[in-house]
């Protein structure tokens, strides 16, 4: 009976309240657990939204996505500040419990991975990073082979009639995205004329809204790692602020950016 439910039985509170369980004594750990498990709370819910608004491209419903990929933009301002509380932590507080982390490492969320190869960022490198036949591993693969929310707009442009060429959207499985000049004049012709174009137009600033925000939720993972750490190497043996300044460059809608130059 509905009348039966309570607060804490609904949310599953003392599952979900007994998930922290810090391996040290140390003061700190609990806020680096919590943190990362709440950004994975969030990525499941950007991905549950994302998937949302693949489903209404590929219909062809496009205004419905924007609310999906608005409130991920949201999600992801909230994930960015979240770096905040964690910059509170001090280098010699990290240290005080980094030995209990072992070879565990962000290389290892599969979420993230989900998150990126949905958007289009797909690069088979970290699947290594989960076992063959884990449930992990058939996430990212699934993801890895399925069109991106990209290839699904850019079907979507070139069935409006806009000249963008099949094999640009319709790769070999899992292959990357790469820019495409007819892509670009494409979304050239929708800034250009608006009005005639305010679907894919407002789809389009939706998308950037999403790239932007997870360039922003990079930058800030960059400068707050920095900070804890330094250069040195992350847990796992990975490479750390080295590796994350690199992720900085990506852009899972490279030419709704470059347009911007020619318009």
């Amino acid at each position: 009976m509905t009348e039966n439910v309570t607060y804490g039985g609904y949310l599953k509170l003392n599952e979900l309240l007994s998930c922290q369980q810090p391996r040290t004594g140390e003061h700190d750990e609990l806020l680096f657990v919590i943190l990362h498990q709440t950004m994975e709370l969030w990525m499941k819910q950007a991905i549950h939204e994302i998937s949302a608004a693949q489903a209404a491209v590929r219909a062809g419903d496009l205004v419905p996505a924007y609310k999906n990929l608005a409130r991920v933009s949201r999600i992801q301002a909230v994930m960015t500040q979240t770096w905040d509380i964690l910059a509170t932590m001090t280098p010699a507080d990290y240290l005080n419990f980094r030995a209990a982390l072992g070879a565990s490492s962000g290389f290892q969320s599969a979420q993230f991975r989900v998150l990126e190869y949905t958007l289009g960022l797909k690069d088979d490198f970290f699947l290594q990073y989960h076992a063959e036949g884990s449930e992990a591993r058939a996430a990212l693969e699934a993801a890895l082979k399925a069109p991106s929310l990209y290839d699904d707009v850019l079907r979507q442009l070139a069935g409006a009639g806009f000249d963008i060429p099949q094999s640009v959207y319709e790769r070999p499985s899992g292959a990357r995205y790469a820019p495409h000049e007819a892509v670009e004049a494409a979304w050239l012709a929708v800034y250009r004329d608006t009005q005639a174009h305010w679907p894919f137009y407002q789809l389009a600033e939706k998308l950037i809204d999403l790239d932007d925000s997870f360039l922003t939720w990079r930058h800030k993972h960059v400068t707050t790692v920095e900070r804890i750490i330094g250069r040195k190497r992350g847990t796992g043996g990975t490479d750390g602020v080295s590796y994350l300044q690199q992720t900085l460059t990506r852009r899972a809608f490279p030419e709704i950016w470059s347009m911007r130059t020619k318009l």
